[in-house]
């Protein structure tokens, strides 16, 4: 198991902007806002899945390495998950599920390790 990523939004910002996303709709929330949503929900799923065997995307905001396994160094990791800011919330919180927004396309993963619904939605941030 790795170590958790250090934290470069303090939860109380990260939780507030959150809040402000939730409020005006993701879609529809203040670009701050949801790049400082989307960077806090990422270093949510790094602390709660520590490792670097997955590379999440989620442009242009941030990316995080997160899943216990092969540690990846450089170039390509062997799995990826990317898509939206909004998409990308609504699955944090638990507003879409995992297996829908892949179905849908929404959200592209590609290797063996790139299954998060282990880990989604984020716990205390769901509901």
């Amino acid at each position: 198991m790795g170590v958790p990523p250090r934290r470069r939004i303090p939860p109380a910002e990260g939780l507030i902007a959150l809040e402000v996303c939730r409020a005006a709709g993701f879609a529809s929330a203040p670009r701050e806002a949801l790049a400082t949503a989307v960077r806090f929900t990422l270093e949510e799923l790094a602390t709660l899945a520590p490792g670097r065997s997955v590379e999440v995307r989620v442009p242009p905001f941030g990316a995080t390495q997160c899943v216990p396994g092969p540690v990846h160094r450089r170039g390509t990791p062997a799995s990826v998950v990317e898509t939206d800011a909004v998409t990308w919330l609504s699955v944090a919180v638990g507003d879409l599920g995992w297996a829908e927004a892949l179905d849908s396309g929404a959200v592209r993963a590609s290797g063996e390790r790139a299954a998060l619904g282990e880990w989604l939605p984020l716990g205390r941030l769901s509901g």
